[in-house]
Order: C-alpha cells, then sequence, then structure tokens
C-alpha cells in the first residue's frame, strides 16, 4: 500500500493534466483569473444577463448584486470572483453605497471575517476604476 496521499496525487494528475493541455496554467494563479475577463459594457450586461432575455425578470445591476451576496457568503475562496462582480456591478450602475450594502447583509450569513475581506477587495476595485 502506498504512504502517498491520495489527494495529493489527485492534485497532481489535474496540475499535470492541465500543463500538459496548456503549458501556461502551470503558473496560473487566482489572481490571474480577474484580469481574463474585460469589463462589459452596461447594455450588453442588461441585454445578456438582464431584462434583455427576460423582460419580467430582474434588471443585470440587482442579478449581480445577488451574485456579490454569495460570493461574499464564500469567503476568501473567492476573491477573483468577487473583484470581477464588483467591477461590472459598477459597470451595470451600482453605487459603491449599493455595493456595500450587499456586502453588509451578506455579513450576516457569512460572518464578519467575510464580509470584511468582502469589503477590501471591493474597495479596492472601486480605488482602481477611479484612478483610470
Amino acid at each position: 500500500m502506498s504512504d502517498e496521499n491520495p489527494f495529493e496525487a489527485m492534485m497532481k494528475a489535474g496540475q499535470d493534466w492541465a500543463k500538459s493541455i496548456n503549458p501556461a496554467l502551470e503558473k496560473f494563479t487566482a489572481g490571474d483569473f480577474e484580469g481574463m475577463f474585460p469589463t462589459m459594457s452596461k447594455d450588453m450586461m442588461e441585454q445578456f444577463m438582464g431584462k434583455g432575455l427576460n423582460p419580467e425578470g430582474l434588471d443585470a445591476k440587482t442579478k449581480l448584486l445577488l451574485t456579490l451576496q454569495g460570493l461574499t457568503i464564500q469567503g476568501a475562496i473567492a476573491e477573483a470572483q468577487i473583484k470581477l462582480t464588483v467591477r461590472h456591478a459598477v459597470a451595470a450602475g451600482a453605487t459603491g453605497q449599493e455595493v456595500a450594502d450587499t456586502i453588509t447583509l451578506a455579513g450576516m450569513f457569512g460572518g464578519i471575517p467575510a464580509m470584511t475581506k468582502a469589503m477590501e477587495l471591493a474597495a479596492a476595485v472601486m480605488k482602481k476604476d477611479d484612478e483610470i
């Protein structure tokens, strides 16, 4: 019987597989994820994520804020996704106050550490947007 941890063996097999498909994936990190997706325009988001496909449904901004709430509850495992969602929510018309309210409400379910981390990430995204 092997002393090798089955989880470590599976992780190595997955890493080897990803590297064989695309060698650049060997050095890919979660931080790289955010830069892979350009910010969609407000009109495009509304068309594909909001009322464009479902006129009686939620608008894109509301859907993005709900997504942000769920990601905040997940905590630190969703850092790149939180940044990406904040960027798109702001582009869809969300204010800083609406983003902060959404994250604060999520703190009731995800806890103060998750809320604090999401606030830090959102603030960094909004500060970066202000610098552009």
